[in-house]
């Protein structure tokens, strides 16, 4: 009985954790790193069509 006592006598903690997602922040940082993708690709193109045949 002393050790149900002891269990009734404990206070549980509740956490509730929102989650923020701005939507407009998710979209500039898709664009910012689609367009660093296609510059880094178009580096590429040029450098195997035009830099690399001259050697």
């Amino acid at each position: 009985m002393d050790s149900r006592q002891r269990h009734e006598n404990v206070e549980v903690e509740t956490r509730n954790v929102e989650e923020r997602n701005d939507n407009s922040m998710v979209a500039s940082t898709f664009i910012k790193y689609a367009a660093y993708l296609i510059i880094f690709f178009g580096l590429l193109y040029f450098l195997i069509n035009y830099v690399f045949p001259m050697f």
